[in-house]
């Protein structure tokens, strides 16, 4: 028998001023939002009172990367390519422009950084130099999410495929995965998985390698935008342009519980980003309602 999962709301933070689109953990209390506002904004999970505005950018914003060692948070900055801040000081360090097009995944592996736009071009930047090593387009429609494991970088696409390629950059693999966009990839390296989540609002989980189909699950009512998974991995969540959040059992990819408005006082609007924190565990998400939503997930005697 599956252990219980309990669901409380925490928090909600307030004080953007239009869509929510992107989150990423600078720490493991803190973490940054933005969205269609243009600003950037730091929350603290011990402070419920204050949110400070880091950076404010002059289109919308879909996609934030953190890079720790160097507290440097590159900022897709739409049509204008990628802006860097250190955060504690909240000041600008550079910029680089990639083409006029939405970034809507930024992912970082080590100094390396891949960056999916929406003229179907990955760009493959070496971050101390802030320096493009490579730009392909295999694809006419927009590149949407990608995941990273030491041998594979994986992309999303809007024409409904994952194109898979080699540490080198060569494709190796593209097949269609969806029957329409790719919101968002996870690499789940303990089940030697790739689980994608599509506007079609199906979740599947591929075989990393062969990319056999494993598992094929009608997951929400309409497009799933973003998976991200527990800490301890036993788990992920979807989230879903129908407003709800998910909650999956990562071996079986069996649902344990659904958070939504009429249950947990959820979201309103469709849910665009989630983030699993390290503090007490948890849960945060974001939706175009404007709002911040911090939940406490309790699976079992956890």
């Amino acid at each position: 028998m599956k252990p219980s999962v309990k669901v409380q709301k925490y928090h909600t933070y307030a004080g953007h001023k239009d869509c929510l689109y992107a989150l990423e953990m600078i720490d493991d209390q803190r973490f940054v939002s933005a969205g269609a506002d243009g600003m950037v904004v730091l929350w603290d999970l011990q402070d419920f009172e204050n949110g400070k505005v880091i950076a404010r950018i002059s289109s919308s914003c879909y996609a934030l990367c953190y890079h720790r060692n160097e507290d440097l948070l590159l900022i897709g900055q739409n049509f204008q390519g990628l802006h860097l801040i250190n955060v504690e000081d909240s000041k600008g360090v550079a910029s680089l422009r990639l083409n006029d097009a939405a970034i809507f995944d930024i992912q970082r592996d080590g100094d390396e950084v891949f960056v999916a736009t929406g003229t179907g071009e990955v760009f493959h930047i070496y971050l101390p130099e802030l320096k493009i090593i490579r730009r392909f387009k295999d694809s006419q429609k927009s590149a949407r999410s990608i995941a990273l494991t030491d041998e594979f970088v994986m992309v999303g696409y809007s024409d409904n495929c994952i194109r898979v390629y080699n540490r080198n950059l060569q494709l190796i693999s593209e097949f269609e995965a969806h029957t329409v966009s790719v919101f968002t990839l996870q690499a789940d390296l303990s089940r030697g998985l790739l689980v994608s989540g599509s506007r079609d609002a199906h979740i599947k989980a591929w075989e990393l390698g062969t990319f056999e189909l494993k598992h094929d699950v009608v997951a929400h009512m309409y497009a799933i935008n973003h998976i991200s998974y527990s800490r301890d991995g036993q788990h992920f969540v979807s989230c879903s342009m129908d407003k709800s959040v998910k909650i999956w059992d990562a071996e079986s990819l069996q649902l344990r519980k659904v958070i939504d408005k009429g249950r947990h006082a959820g979201h309103g609007t469709s849910v665009n980003k989630t983030l699993w924190m390290p503090y007490h565990d948890l849960l945060v998400t974001c939706s175009d309602d404007r709002s911040i939503a911090v939940w406490k997930i309790k699976i079992g005697d956890k």
